[in-house]
């Protein structure tokens, strides 16, 4: 089986009722669609209700735009000095080497920018951005991203992260990744060794909504095979609705990270991509939702919930506030189960 990149795949693949292809067909035509073999045989029998189903397949609700989305809702375009950079804190860069993923996520805040053979950057353009780093000594991390780098070639991986290791001011390198979740056979010894090289920390970000997505032995594997090689896991979420936005998903979810030495990172509000309307929570709701993990599942399992400000001013903290301080210099702190006291030092 091949990628399934059409309506009319998904049709032929039973994912989509024949009657609903009319209702997703301008849909298709706007946002990318890309279900590798992997998750189209994971998806076997599953519908719209599904969890798995609604982050993959395209949705009726994505054809509404809300007058606050925005084509770019983090501001790449506005922070990117050289084509494939975005520069939006002093000691750290995107590096976006093609815009090409995997799958394409229905919730993406870049779905306005990738698709099937997204544009990559030519040898010349990848040059100039890794000029600009070597350039700029107060840039410590690079975050290779996109699309998905794990797309990228062997050999290509292997000399980003060796003109990177060449730079002496840059100390760690952060692969953002769907691959091991969407394509885990791709995660290959090989491709594990070109990740690292002397000199250098890698890390490697795992984006991932659900529990079920790390249930396979395939996935897992593809985890153990990083892992194993001594490559630090960051778990990446985005809150969504009618996938993952009740106390229990998340629990599940950031449970099963750290059981496969995935440590959550970040749990992203949904951000202000056009057609995407259908998947936000409320802040409110969000910050409920955090709350309710609190006492409950151990400080390995909760990552930070974050706010990206619209316009590419970069992420704020959205967790509620547990602790108040009073003008007389003592505060009311909340305990988990919602109980306030008082601090008075």
């Amino acid at each position: 089986m091949k990628t399934l990149r059409s309506v009319a795949d998904l049709v032929n693949a039973g994912l989509l009722p024949p009657e609903a292809a009319a209702g997703v067909a301008g849909v298709a035509g706007r946002y990318a669609v890309a279900i590798t073999p992997y998750l189209a045989d994971r998806l076997t029998g599953a519908a719209p209700g599904d969890p798995l189903y609604a982050q993959y397949v395209p949705a009726p609700e994505e054809a509404y735009t809300t007058p606050a989305e925005r084509d770019d809702p983090i501001g790449d375009h506005a922070r990117s000095p050289v084509k494939g950079i975005v520069h939006r804190y002093p000691d750290r860069v995107l590096l976006k080497p093609l815009h090409a993923c995997a799958v394409y996520c229905r919730f993406c805040f870049r779905r306005e920018m990738v698709g099937p053979g997204g544009e990559a950057l030519t040898a010349e353009e990848l040059e100039a951005a890794l000029a600009y780093v070597r350039s700029r000594p107060e840039v410590w991390e690079v975050v290779v991203t996109g699309g998905d780098p794990l797309l990228l070639s062997v050999r290509r991986i292997e000399s980003i992260v060796r003109a990177l290791a060449g730079m002496g001011h840059v100390g760690v390198v952060r692969f953002h990744t769907r691959v091991p979740v969407a394509d885990p056979l791709r995660v290959t010894p090989e491709l594990v060794a070109a990740l690292r090289a002397e000199g250098l920390a890698t890390w490697v970000a795992v984006h991932a909504n659900h529990a079920g997505e790390l249930a396979s032995p395939a996935a897992a594997a593809a985890l153990a095979r990083l892992a194993d090689a001594g490559i630090p896991l960051l778990g990446q979420t985005v809150l969504l609705k009618g996938v993952n936005a009740d106390a229990a998903s998340l629990e599940a979810l950031f449970r099963a990270m750290v059981r496969h030495r995935v440590k959550p990172y970040y749990l992203h509000h949904p951000d202000l991509a056009p057609g995407t309307g259908h998947f936000r929570p409320t802040l409110a709701e969000g910050q409920a939702l955090v709350k309710a993990l609190r006492g409950h599942v151990s400080g390995l399992c909760q990552p930070t919930y974050v706010l990206d400000i619209p316009g590419g001013h970069g992420k704020a903290p959205a967790a509620p506030a547990w602790v108040e301080p009073r003008d007389d210099g003592t505060a009311a702190v909340e305990d988990f189960t919602g109980t306030r006291h008082t601090y008075a030092p």
